[in-house]
């Protein structure tokens, strides 16, 4: 059952703050990722500690890169649950993981940050993986 709105609108603000698009409806996951041909990251929030405390600050660390992704979308985990479900079809070859945070270019996963590679990480060398991935792909 999701949390009261009033508990995970700072959540979300974390991210659309730095310039995320939030994606609340499976529908609007299909609409934007079915047809996105651009470098893009999918973040998929938590209320976790570990996206409050490195995965959000991660990416807002990251998008101070020269290089970035053109496009920046987030979807809920345990919020909004048709758009995280419908997200994750995207992201084949990985299992269910929140938070995390899929680059993906031409609608393909080319790099993946899962729940395993940020527990135990600080945003600092969360950043610097992203930062890695996006000289390589963007």
């Amino acid at each position: 059952m999701p949390y009261p709105e009033m508990l995970v609108a700072p959540m979300r603000e974390d991210l659309t703050r730095v310039g995320f698009r939030e994606l609340r409806t499976a529908e609007e996951v299909d609409d934007t990722l079915g047809q996105e041909e651009k470098t893009t990251v999918v973040a998929v929030n938590s209320v976790c500690g570990c996206a409050a405390g490195a995965m959000r600050p991660a990416i807002a660390l990251s998008l101070q890169n020269a290089v970035k992704p053109e496009v920046l979308l987030t979807v809920f985990a345990g919020q909004d649950l048709e758009a995280t479900e419908k997200a994750r079809e995207y992201f084949l070859g990985y299992p269910p993981s929140s938070p995390s945070i899929a680059l993906m270019k031409k609608g393909e996963v080319v790099h993946m940050v899962e729940r395993h590679d940020i527990e135990g990480r600080n945003p600092y060398e969360i950043a610097e993986n992203l930062k890695e991935a996006y000289n390589t792909y963007c």
